[in-house]
């Protein structure tokens, strides 16, 4: 079965709906995201720490953060390098990544934007509900990356400099935020 994806928002209204989301964003979760981005970085540099990835858990699953304990360094090393390698598929990173305590599918997804946010996007209930679908493994995880970087790859949203994970598919997933946010109720 192969998932479908309609995108809510007008695609003239993307780039503004993600500047919005960035405008609109707490001062908190702009400092979660930017260590999210940072430690991110860090971790594509080869710095495969149980405090980089707490970094980026904390930005999208505060509450998940104290079960990354129970997993060894040496399991957060192992997972953190298979996530982090260029050529790993999408599949053996989540998969690697689902094997930390604490780590779901949507938590693999952020971990995955945030060390590679040119080529991964978050499985956000918000994100989701803007292209009109809520399904959640890891067939649909690939489809929807996949969507949401044929849309980036368009061009209809631009890299926000100076923000954290400044790619186009970050701006995307946003964008998709803000719309969903903004229509709730």
């Amino acid at each position: 079965m192969v998932a479908y994806f309609q995108l809510q928002p007008a695609e003239s209204d993307l780039q503004n709906l993600a500047d919005d989301y960035w405008q609109h964003s707490a001062d908190k979760d702009r400092e979660l995201e930017r260590a999210a981005f940072e430690a991110g970085e860090a971790i594509r540099n080869g710095d495969h720490t149980l405090a980089n990835l707490e970094a980026i858990v904390r930005w999208k699953h505060e509450r998940a953060v104290h079960y990354l304990i129970a997993s060894s360094n040496e399991k957060i090393r192992h997972a953190l390098s298979i996530a982090a390698a260029p050529t790993a598929t999408t599949e053996e990173a989540v998969r690697a990544l689902m094997e930390l305590h604490g780590v779901d599918l949507p938590v693999a997804s952020a971990i995955l934007a945030a060390i590679f946010p040119e080529r991964y996007t978050l499985l956000d209930f918000h994100s989701l509900e803007a292209l009109g679908h809520a399904r959640h493994d890891l067939h649909f995880y690939q489809e929807y990356v996949d969507f949401c970087r044929h849309l980036a790859e368009s061009n209809i949203v631009q890299p926000q400099s100076g923000l954290p994970g400044a790619t186009p598919l970050r701006a995307l997933d946003r964008a998709l935020s803000e719309w969903s946010r903004s229509h709730d109720g």
